[in-house]
């Protein structure tokens, strides 16, 4: 204590003659340039003050803007009025199907909140919200040229930050052969980027759900940046990018596999890692903890279901009479999933669970999304059933192994991301079993399915590994006990509000 005082009194004099001698110094003099700046500065307002920081901030990013990019090229004059405005409506359709996508990061963060304690709503509503902000920056940075550069049949090695080799912003010419074969032509390239990074963005917010509740808030944020930069984009290479799972006619048209199933896998591997819950198991039996405003689960639910439409739909990259019929496929699959789930929870767990009823919806709406363009409306509705029917045992049986998923995120994502691919081998009306009675797609889309899981898990596996050695990817005890929002946040989502002990600090866990 000593010290610190004997520092601060040392210290003063020091700064008073520094600044004695800069008002001695030559820039001070009269006529100088620098002393009307200044005094000019000096008789601003202090809301104008706070402008000059910003100015300068705008000055030098329009600068640098101006120097090391040109402007986007004019569309080529040989398009015909039609064709002009047929590319102006397939940009409009893929970014308002951006926007749905990124608008679900709202649902997840809404259904996980509810579905968790409110002693940790802060810190489960500041990672759904920080993870679409990370994903955007890793994507930007190598995501996207990992998953959709020129490359190699596994991974692409070009288009890092959206600029070519020589780093001209203007890469188009790099991207046609892949953008050909998923009929992306005449998109501009910044708006498939938004696309998928709102897709890379899903796959993230998935292991939110499963990790709930005890896992450190920056690990979570070291390991999305790594799942959305590095582990994503390379499976992602392999069926969206041109690599070896196209080239053999491996199906996912919205991503069940490439999207939910690997952020399935990543959840799962997390939730391992990090064990249950305190007092999840008791005398090993699970326990439920209910979670605290079923409500604004529902809301959670209802948006995502919403945001769907974006998801599977905007999957055609243009604005053509496909979008309703995958609409329509979308919608039955959800519909079916939540009945199936109400019925089988009702029978098989004595109530009609509203949680169940969410996930069965959710579930439905998974299971649909790899095969949404190519099949019939009554399979639609039975790949949603099948769906639905599954998440209620998938729980349970996650349950029974001690994979705490306070969410059912594995349930929902994983087990239903594969069921939904293999369902593709099954009922697409053009190569599906049950329509040709070859075994060929169904062989192709388990090969995807176990080829993508695999590498999932081990690249994922490595990642929690990592986290859990250096940092340690649990918070302690009495943290959990407490709460992550009083422990991680320093704050509570219901101050001032009346609250339920049970499971605040000091109560039940």
């Amino acid at each position: 204590m000593t010290s610190k005082l004997n520092f601060s009194q040392k210290s003063k004099p020091r700064y008073r003659r520094r600044r004695s001698s800069l008002r001695n110094a030559p820039l001070r003099q009269e006529n100088s340039i620098f002393q009307k700046l200044f005094s000019a500065i000096g008789r601003l307002s202090p809301s104008w003050k706070a402008c000059i920081p910003l100015a300068s901030i705008i000055l030098l990013l329009s600068a640098y803007s101006a120097v090391a990019q040109s402007p986007p090229g004019d569309l080529p004059d040989t398009l015909t009025d039609t064709e002009q405005l047929r590319i102006a409506l397939d940009t409009m359709w893929v970014v308002i199907a951006s926007i749905l996508v990124i608008f679900m990061n709202a649902g997840f963060g809404m259904l996980e909140t509810g579905f968790c304690r409110q002693k940790n709503a802060v810190n489960i509503l500041s990672k759904n919200l920080i993870v679409f902000a990370l994903a955007t920056v890793a994507f930007w940075a190598i995501g996207f040229g990992f998953m959709f550069g020129d490359g190699n049949p596994f991974i692409g090695f070009s288009g890092f930050f959206l600029a070519g080799p020589d780093n001209s912003p203007a890469i188009e010419e790099a991207y046609v052969g892949v953008f050909d074969s998923l009929s992306w032509t005449g998109v501009p390239l910044a708006a498939k980027f938004l696309f998928q990074v709102a897709f890379a963005g899903t796959a993230a917010t998935i292991v939110s759900g499963a990790v709930a509740e005890r896992i450190k808030f920056v690990d979570f944020l070291i390991f999305s940046l790594l799942l959305v930069g590095i582990a994503y984009p390379i499976t992602g290479h392999w069926v969206w990018g041109g690599g070896w799972l196209a080239d053999l006619g491996f199906m996912d048209f919205a991503g069940s596999t490439v999207v939910h199933s690997v952020g399935g896998w990543a959840a799962l591997m997390g939730a391992a890692f990090l064990g249950p819950r305190l007092g999840k198991y008791q005398d090993g039996r699970p326990v439920a903890l209910p979670g605290h405003n079923m409500s604004i689960a529902t809301l959670g639910c209802l948006i995502l279901w919403i945001g769907w439409f974006g998801f599977n739909p905007g999957s055609t990259m243009a604005a053509d009479h496909t979008i309703a019929h995958i609409a329509v496929t979308t919608n039955i699959a959800a519909a079916t999933g939540g009945i199936a789930a109400t019925i089988v929870a009702w029978m098989y767990l004595g109530k009609p669970d509203l949680s169940m009823i969410i996930n069965g919806i959710l579930a439905g709406l998974v299971a649909i999304t790899a095969g949404c363009d190519g099949v019939s409306v009554f399979g639609a509705a039975i790949i949603g059933a099948v769906g639905g029917i599954l998440v209620v045992f998938a729980v349970t049986l996650f349950d029974s192994i001690q994979i705490d998923d306070p969410v059912g995120a594995t349930s929902v994502h994983l087990v239903n991301g594969i069921w939904g691919t293999l369902a593709v081998g099954l009922f697409n009306v053009d190569s599906g079993l049950f329509y040709t009675g070859s075994l060929g797609q169904l062989g192709v889309q388990f090969l995807g399915v176990a080829s993508i899981g695999g590498m999932t898990v081990l690249v994922t596996t490595l990642f929690w590994l990592a986290l859990k050695s250096s940092l340690g990817i649990r918070v302690t005890e009495d943290e959990e006990l407490k709460g992550l929002d009083i422990a991680e946040h320093g704050m509570e989502a219901y101050s001032g509000f009346l609250k339920d002990n049970r499971g605040m600090a000091g109560g039940s866990p």
